[in-house]
């Protein structure tokens, strides 16, 4: 019966309702790329749309004006921690230290996800993510430029970055802006890489997704960026809303979306 109730439970929260706003998207080309973490072979990605930005406070208060299970007063705490939307002045009002187009954060996965399905979207794999932000905005790959990497560093070391307005970052190889230099973001995938063994044990609707392997095996330890950035996915919860943590959503390329 427990099982039973957690069950309706996830269809009534996850039931989506008016709002569904899309933004604007470019084509990510596939590829094949040698990733951070886990194997030395080269990783195939298939072609694949991503939101121009990320998500702003804007677009996501309509989205929770028309789907109130996701207000901070009201969502389940299955699904998002104390700290969701903790710097909104209140369930329909961002407040005046936010902007409206500054990335929303704050924001766990489950409603980062519920987010981009209501647009018939989905958020990013690691792979994608990944593949995407090796771009600057010249070439598809500049991960071995020193200077690339150095401005995401210096990043890092930003304290509240994440407060800007969404396209004051360079504009990629792609046109995708922000990936790098405003704020982290949510994949679908986020801890399937590296995961403690306290971890496995931990129970959601979507355990499944977020297994892994613990150890490592880097195939470039020197990519200390690279490095952060999974060891931040593999620390999260799904239901986590921290500061600097937004989304963007992506979307599979069908005869459709061209």
């Amino acid at each position: 019966m427990a099982a039973l109730r957690l069950v309706i439970i996830f269809a009534v929260f996850f039931q989506s309702t008016a709002f569904c706003q899309s933004s604007a998207m470019v084509e990510i080309k596939g590829g094949e790329f040698i990733p951070l973490y886990g194997t030395k072979e080269e990783v195939k990605v298939n072609d694949f749309l991503m939101d121009v930005y990320p998500v702003t406070n804007k677009e996501f208060l309509e989205f929770v004006k028309s789907n109130p299970q996701w207000k901070k007063s009201q969502v389940k705490k299955l699904f998002a921690d104390e700290s969701y939307l903790s710097g909104w002045k209140n369930d329909e009002d961002f407040g005046d230290n936010q902007l409206p187009n500054a990335p929303v954060t704050h924001i766990s996965w489950y409603a980062a996800k519920n987010y981009c399905e209501c647009q018939g979207k989905r958020l990013p794999t690691v792979d994608e993510w990944e593949y995407a932000a090796m771009a600057n905005e010249k070439v598809p790959d500049a991960r071995e430029e020193a200077s690339y990497n150095q401005f995401i560093l210096e990043w890092y070391e930003t304290p509240n970055a994440y407060r800007n307005p969404i396209g004051e970052t360079f504009k990629n190889y792609y046109g995708v802006y922000d990936l790098h230099g405003l704020v982290w973001e949510w994949t679908i995938d986020f801890n399937s890489v590296l995961i403690s063994g306290e971890s496995r044990k931990d129970s959601s609707g979507d355990a499944n997704l977020f297994c892994g392997a613990a150890a490592v095996g880097a195939t470039d330890l020197m990519n200390y960026a690279a490095f952060m950035r999974y060891a931040l996915r593999g620390s999260l919860k799904a239901n986590y809303s921290i500061k600097n943590l937004g989304f963007r959503c992506v979307k599979d390329v069908t005869t459709e979306a061209l």
